[in-house]
């Protein structure tokens, strides 16, 4: 394959990349310090050319130089997390012809290296260690202009390393998009490591994993309240069926909220979160209702025959999806929680379930297709469906971020279950859990 390109092509990749760096020239000149990101990297656009950042290790400021590891774990975790958000392409450090680390300020830095080998953003950072402390500095440069767009100064402990380069992450995010970042989120998951199945959260790139129920039994179905300071999940450790269990994760305290006979599955809240929506098993129907905080029925919403579980409410709160075999296979139903119109949204796939309702109206849910199970993506009327993955083992339990451009999921594509981001889209599909054992039903905190 020859690396030569056309004249054509060089003129095109050239004219490209100057524009980017003269509509971040203009949005700078006009309005500076306010909000350009907004035009600087539209991420409602229905493609999106990936910046080019080039991010060398860190300079090692402190007197003592005892974290030399410092230099590349810091900037690591930042290149880490904007190269998942999908908007960036972390440049390979064998490419940088710029060795002077030193230079940390537009006078000092030889913008013209940097050019050359097609960046168009260059983070510089530094660290000064003292005791368990840490400050971090970075400074964000447009590399056309030569003119530093975002510095930044964080101080915090050591051992709080990640966090720190995550919040540096948001603000990139935040400066270049408008949008709040994802980068100080956590994922909550079910994990064998113990023998048991039990409640982890780990931070959303799958480090610092802590585990949160010890009830030596199995637990099931996480899922965090809307304002992400509680986590329900379903647990047999009273040996009388899944009840369901409130942890409060800012004191560690856990209280029943269902505790009633047969199922007490799944927790699933509107938007702002008065009440909890889960499936009840009364008399011989298992159907879908609301609950309070104390465990009162507040409403029914299901009524019919068949098994109805897992709902999900859309952003405005009008409507559930759920799951039903009512119509002999579990599919996926639609109910406005107002008229009472009930609505079958999947009609592809023998067994449909898991559904969650994104905030920019999406509904993933899990498929059983010919591959086995795989992540689909379908509007709420039916419409607009699509296949995010394929060919990779079974896939299931698909959770949005917030912001509803990313999801969490399992699969066991590598053997055993695994949590795994994915965009959107289908893109940039990553594992992040690392533990011995299995991990599945994650739930991402808002």
């Amino acid at each position: 394959m020859s690396l030569r390109l056309t004249s054509t092509s060089k003129i095109s990749k050239e004219i490209s990349r100057v524009l980017i760096s003269l509509v971040l020239c203009l949005v700078v000149t006009l309005v500076p310090g306010t909000g350009f990101g907004r035009i600087y990297i539209d991420i409602n656009a229905p493609s999106i050319q990936k910046l080019k950042i080039a991010i060398p290790d860190f300079i090692d400021l402190s007197r003592q130089m005892n974290q030399p590891e410092l230099k590349a774990l810091l900037p690591g975790v930042i290149s880490s997390d904007l190269d998942f958000s999908g908007y960036f392409e972390p440049m390979d450090k064998s490419a940088f012809l710029d060795t002077n680390n030193a230079s940390l300020t537009a006078d000092e830095i030889r913008f013209k290296d940097w050019s050359v080998i097609g960046a168009d953003l260059l983070l510089k950072g530094s660290y000064t260690c003292i005791g368990q402390s840490i400050e971090v500095e970075v400074r964000l440069f447009d590399v056309f202009r030569g003119q530093q767009i975002l510095g930044k100064r964080i101080l915090g402990r050591v051992d709080e390393q990640r966090t720190l380069m995550h919040r540096i992450g948001n603000d990139i995010i935040y400066l270049l998009t408008g949008q709040k970042g994802m980068f100080l989120s956590k994922i909550a998951f079910v994990g064998s490591a113990t023998g048991y199945k039990e409640i982890y959260v780990a931070d959303y790139d799958g480090y610092n994993v802590q585990q949160i129920t010890y009830d030596k039994s199995i637990c099931l179905f996480p899922r965090w309240s809307p304002q992400g300071d509680k986590l329900f999940y379903n647990s047999f450790k009273e040996g009388q069926g899944p009840m369901l269990y409130m942890r409060d994760m800012a004191t560690g305290k856990t209280t029943r909220i269902s505790g009633r006979r047969g199922l007490n599955i799944g927790a699933a809240f509107p938007p702002d979160g008065r009440y909890i929506a889960l499936t009840l098993t009364e008399g011989d129907d298992i159907d879908i209702y609301t609950i309070d905080f104390n465990g009162r029925i507040i409403k029914r919403l299901t009524n019919h025959w068949g098994i109805n579980v897992t709902p999900t409410f859309s952003p405005d709160g009008s409507r559930i999806a759920y799951v039903s075999n009512k119509s002999g296979s579990p599919q996926i139903y639609v109910k406005d929680l107002q008229g009472g119109r009930d609505e079958r949204i999947t009609f592809e796939g023998r067994y449909n379930t898991s559904p969650s309702w994104s905030s920019l109206n999406q509904i993933a849910y899990a498929s059983m297709d010919e591959d086995g199970f795989n992540i689909y993506a379908i509007n709420p009327d039916g419409s607009g469906l699509r296949k995010l993955t394929e060919g990779q083992g079974n896939n299931e339990d698909p959770c949005w971020y917030s912001n509803g451009r990313y999801f969490v999921f399992s699969s066991n594509r590598d053997g055993s279950y695994h949590i795994y981001l994915m965009m959107a889209n289908g893109m940039n599909q990553k594992r992040i859990t690392m533990m011995k054992g299995e991990q599945a039903s994650p739930s991402w905190s808002p």
